[in-house]
């Protein structure tokens, strides 16, 4: 009897496991498959793709191509072209290097391999299904590779059931497209979906990819950086300060040719935006490091898009100095202006004038100590000022409205406003007088204390829940536009648009499709007020993408938080009593009254035994 309990897995399921890393979902697929193609040299890729990637991910492209024997080896483990040996490791400027992608998607996929090399007049049909091979023999077809991935996760049912619906896997996919896109702009690309062309990047220079990209209008925005020293050499665009948004859609950083996530780099850059936006925006950058291969590593995590590096220190102060460098030499930083009237008038240089000497005329008479009113004999007389007029301009000044000592709304004298109706409500009713401080919060007597409410966040839990209420009921108020506004949304906001247009059109939005990804607004919500409404919608999209969930309630709580950020009051806006008593009695009538419903304190208490020990 044999009782050894440890056994070496067969290939199959070591495959099969090896995938968890590498083929997360299809899009995992198309960044595998269109890396390979550009490794191969490839100047023109077209991705086919059916029901989101679940039937169909095809990539074409015109590349080297491979010989039978290479094209067989390709899918094995550890199969590569890049490396010979350990050093090699950390002197990659490719893309795929493992030799596990193809066999992971072999192993959870049926492939379908056509490929040829140049000088072969022949090419290799190769078909294989969960890591078996079932056939491989010459075939005539162009040079290149077409490699086709049907039915993913077809014999793993538990990992296909876990896909998200059609609408996130397509996003998911057009995401890694445009990464792909941006880092590549000599490379034409194409994207069909079933048997449709959505989307296509023609071969271009690097700015004209990124407005391809993100859009036509992102054209005048673009700021470029440009500098190379000896750790680093980074170029790419920045946005103006203008275009910030309230979401990081717009930014990427590449290192030698490949999309990487770094909150350590990303930070160098908003710091140096941070005097010139306003707090909760971002701003847009589109950046490319160059650095010595073997300075970082890019095999910490299994996507790849984790990379360390060594001189990281360094690299930011270079990042952060030439940000700010860019911004200033563009005028985005404000500086002195010489050229505004009452400015000095500095004269020009003539030869041919005589200068004279400057004379400095004095009183020879004034002595300080002996002034007429002294009875003294100099002649001099002191130049009287009018303090009281002085005093009186100031006084005045200091009486109007935007001028306030920063407590005088706590003592200044208002009527109690009245009971409030819900008997559940915390506040004293005997003594329910409420003070805005600073313009910020609501100060109201409370029954065990003295109760602060941030005015803005109490809002936003008011307008959510009422948002909300209008998706659920899909009773929202429309006001129709005057002029309809165009917004123009790239291929991943726009595939995001029939998933929300209904909860959309239940807030109040009226949107008609103009094609080629872009819509006509002829309605918004009645409530939003100073609000650009194409700023809105793409944060509300941006906002549902990146909650990354297919469940519709949750789509429904991000869009309806998103509306209830940007049409709530703000910061620095003057109560009325009435206004900070209907913001009360709406926020105590809400079951969540004391979080945002992103987790923000909305309400704190000072206890009346605390501000009793602090008179004592």
């Amino acid at each position: 009897m044999n009782n050894d309990i440890i056994r070496l897995l067969p290939d199959s399921i070591a495959n099969q496991i090896a995938a968890g890393e590498v083929v997360q979902r299809p899009a995992s697929v198309v960044k595998e498959l269109i890396e390979n193609s550009i490794d191969a040299g490839a100047d023109s890729i077209q991705l086919i793709i059916k029901d989101a990637g679940r039937s169909l991910i095809q990539v074409i492209d015109n590349g080297k191509g491979m010989s039978g024997t290479d094209a067989r080896m390709a899918f094995e483990r550890h199969a590569t072209s890049k490396i010979r040996k350990a050093d090699d490791l950390f002197a990659l400027h490719t893309m795929g290097f493992r030799g596990e992608a193809l066999a992971s998607i072999a192993a959870v996929a049926q492939l379908e391999l056509r490929t040829r090399r140049n000088e072969d007049e022949l090419g290799t049909l190769l078909k294989i299904s969960g890591s078996q091979i079932e056939l491989q023999e010459c075939t005539a077809c162009p040079a290149g590779s077409n490699l086709a991935v049907k039915n993913i996760f077809f014999n793993i049912p538990a990992r296909r059931k876990f896909l998200k619906s059609n609408d996130t896997e397509r996003r998911n996919i057009l995401t890694e497209l445009e990464r792909i896109a941006l880092v590549n702009p000599e490379i034409e690309l194409s994207f069909s979906e079933n048997e449709i062309e959505v989307l296509r990047y023609p071969a271009s220079n690097l700015r004209q990819r990124i407005v391809n990209v993100v859009g036509k209008n992102f054209n005048q925005q673009l700021i470029s950086i440009d500098i190379e020293t000896s750790l680093v050499k980074i170029k790419g665009y920045i946005g103006k300060p203008e275009s910030a948004r309230k979401t990081r859609a717009q930014q990427f950083f590449f290192v030698n040719g490949r999309y990487m996530r770094h909150p350590y780099f990303s930070k160098a850059v908003t710091s140096a935006f941070e005097p010139l936006i306003p707090a909760g925006e971002n701003p847009n950058f589109f950046i490319y490091l160059d650095v010595d291969p073997s300075t970082i590593d890019v095999n910490i995590h299994p996507t790849k898009t984790e990379i360390k590096f060594e001189n990281e220190q360094p690299i930011w102060q270079i990042l952060s100095a030439t940000v700010k460098e860019a911004l200033g030499k563009f005028n985005e930083v404000p500086t002195i202006d010489f050229d505004t009237e009452g400015a000095i008038d500095i004269p020009i240089h003539d030869p041919s004038r005589n200068v004279g000497q400057p004379q400095v005329n004095i009183n020879p008479s004034y002595n300080p100590f002996k002034t007429p009113s002294s009875g003294g004999g100099g002649s001099y007389q002191r130049p009287k000022l009018d303090w009281e007029q002085f005093y009186e301009g100031f006084e005045k000044d200091s009486n109007t409205e935007n001028i306030q000592p920063e407590t005088s709304d706590i003592f200044s004298p208002q009527e109690p406003v009245g009971q409030t109706e819900r008997s559940s409500t915390p506040v004293n009713s005997d003594m329910a007088v409420h003070y805005q401080y600073k313009y910020r919060y609501i100060l109201t007597s409370a029954k065990s204390g003295l109760m602060i409410i941030d005015q803005h966040r109490a809002h936003v839990r008011i307008l959510f829940d009422q948002f909300l209420s209008q998706i659920k009921q899909k009773k929202g108020v429309s006001q129709r536009a005057l002029f309809p506004e165009i917004i123009e949304l790239t291929p991943s906001e726009a595939a995001m648009i029939p998933y929300l247009i209904d909860d959309l059109e239940a807030i109040g939005f009226d949107l008609s499709h103009l094609g080629n990804n872009a819509y006509a607004i002829n309605g918004i919500p009645s409530e939003v007020t100073n609000v650009s409404p194409i700023e809105l919608i793409h944060n509300m999209i941006h906002q549902s993408i990146e909650s990354g969930s297919d469940v519709k309630e949750e789509i429904q709580e991000a869009l309806a938080l998103s509306m209830a950020n940007a049409a709530a009051i703000h910061y620095g806006q003057k109560l009325s009593d009435e206004e900070m008593n209907r913001i009360i009695e709406q926020l105590f009538s809400s079951a969540a009254h004391k979080h945002t419903p992103d987790g923000k304190t909305i309400i704190s208490l000072m206890e009346d035994d605390v501000i009793d020990k602090m008179f004592r």
